[in-house]
């Protein structure tokens, strides 16, 4: 925060950026979105400063000019079950140690002045440079969201161990029912992204360490098998559709899955449909009705794009002769059906057969072509 000094808004106000922006520039590494803490101020003052109040649970700002938010220094109060249990308090009074010390993780808990200078109550720049996860306190086990971001962050880091205290904490915390407070909506949201991380399988395994999987997901089976397809399919840049229905894969019941953590659309129909093209690609039967079937039932004409990425997500898994199924796509994709319902004016019954059998030609025509 070099330029809190020339800016008009900011001028006398103890700003420090805060959390991950921090810990990603000490590993050298691309920081994303900073996130702002004020120490010392009230929202009255920020209010007159010309800052706009956006939080609702406790007082966030946004900069009049260039929208960033900026939260006052808060402290924190377990009022009840679950992660929205609590009572927050923000004024002049509440120091940055003390915000800090209501963060999650230490190397989440790091602060830096305008002038460069780091304040770190909670050890978490030893934590970085030791690549460990370390909980900050024992307020940690306040919020079972937290264990969810602990499992995020191990897929994001790789490189980094989880504390063995930190990893009891998370235990005790399922053991004592405070993990069956959390919302699909929340589950989804922390699991979506570490699906999304480097290395995916990290993530699964904490929350089967934290024995917190049984609790967010009790029809989800691991296997080596599966957590190495969904870290392949990271490495192969998948969309997130394509990686949730590989890891609903493990799942006794995948609709059950989708429909317990509410995953879009988006995803629980790749989940169902990539069954379809994983039976195709096992199946002996891959001529050209087989492939026309395949096209149709998993509405490929319709949605092209998500038929390709089906075949990119099975391929992860099985041979599914991604060339040969995307030359008929577009086979299938060529025949023009209104001529064909045109030639059918006369008996409109006969559109659909008709339709159908012309795109089968279509990709007998394909297979004859096929050394």
């Amino acid at each position: 925060m070099t330029a809190a000094a020339a800016d008009p808004a900011l001028d006398g106000l103890q700003v420090y950026v805060v959390g991950g922006a921090v810990r990603d520039d000490l590993l050298g590494r691309p920081a994303g979105d900073q996130d702002w803490v004020v120490v010392g101020a009230s929202p009255e003052d920020m209010a007159a400063r010309g800052f706009i109040p956006v939080g609702g649970d406790f007082p966030v700002f946004l900069h009049p000019d260039t929208k960033e938010e900026y939260a006052l220094a808060r402290t924190e109060r377990k009022s009840g079950r679950g992660y929205k249990g609590f009572v927050f308090h923000a004024g002049p009074e509440v120091t940055l140690e003390e915000d800090l010390a209501r963060r999650d993780l230490t190397v989440n808990a790091i602060a830096r002045h305008a002038d460069g200078t780091l304040v770190d109550p909670m050890g978490g720049v030893e934590d970085v440079r030791a690549r460990v996860l370390r909980h900050v306190g024992e307020a940690f086990q306040e919020d079972p969201v937290r264990v969810l971001r602990l499992a995020r962050f191990a897929a994001r880091f790789a490189d980094f161990t989880i504390a063995p205290e930190t990893l009891a904490l998370c235990r005790r915390m399922a053991a004592e029912g405070e993990v069956d407070a959390l919302v699909p909506e929340r589950v989804w949201r922390e699991v979506s992204r570490g699906l999304m991380a480097a290395q995916p399988s990290r993530m699964l395994r904490v929350l089967q360490d934290a024995d917190a999987l049984p609790r967010i997901a009790p029809e989800l089976r691991l296997t080596d098998t599966l957590l190495s397809d969904l870290d392949r399919a990271a490495d192969q840049g998948l969309a997130l559709p394509g990686r949730y229905a590989l890891l609903a894969r493990g799942a006794q019941d995948p609709d059950a899955l989708a429909k317990r953590w509410r995953v879009p659309s988006e995803c629980a129909d790749h989940a169902r449909l990539l069954r379809r093209v994983l039976d195709y690609a096992a199946s002996d039967a891959r001529d050209a009705l087989a492939m026309l079937d395949l096209i149709e039932s998993c509405d490929g004409l319709r949605k092209p794009e998500r038929f390709l990425s089906l075949l990119d997500t099975a391929a992860v898994v099985a041979d599914t002769d991604r060339e040969r199924l995307t030359l008929a796509l577009a086979q299938v994709r060529g025949v023009d059906a209104g001529a064909v319902a045109r030639a059918c004016a006369a008996n409109p019954a006969e559109i659909k057969s008709r339709v159908r059998e012309a795109r089968l030609q279509a990709l007998l025509g394909q297979d004859a072509g096929t050394p």
